[in-house]
């Protein structure tokens, strides 16, 4: 069974840079035809895609978010992270990380196979 489990600080500044790390279990980031990806739900707002790396590595963002994201993966480690920079309040939300077998991309969590419980970022001074 994969399971992705997210981790990250609960709290970031303005400015900032947010850090979040995807570690999977029970299943290899490499493994082919994967692509895993980051999303987020803003509250009160609707889930948004923002990112995936590729079982090879390669890696495509959201337009909106192109600028200020990242996502790079350690292989010996199994995980993938999410690099935002440049945070302001707009970028609180709850961040999740889910994989599927195919590059499709959905804005709803449920069109994943593999999804973690996700974690809560706010932004704030």
């Amino acid at each position: 069974q994969v399971q992705l489990q997210e981790s990250g600080p609960g709290l970031v500044k303005p400015s900032q840079t947010l850090f979040l790390t995807c570690t999977v279990s029970g299943g290899s980031i490499t493994a082919k035809s994967y692509y895993w990806s980051w999303l987020r739900q803003p509250p009160g707002k609707r889930l948004e895609w923002i990112g995936y790396i590729g079982f090879g590595g390669d890696t495509y963002y959201s337009q909106s978010l192109s600028r200020r994201t990242s996502i790079s993966r350690d292989t010996s480690k199994n995980h993938f992270t999410l690099q935002l920079s440049s945070v302001t309040p707009e970028d609180t939300a709850v961040y999740y990380c889910a994989a599927r077998g195919d590059e499709v991309i959905f804005h709803t969590l449920y069109e994943y196979t593999y999804r973690g419980q996700g974690t809560q970022v706010t932004v704030s001074s």
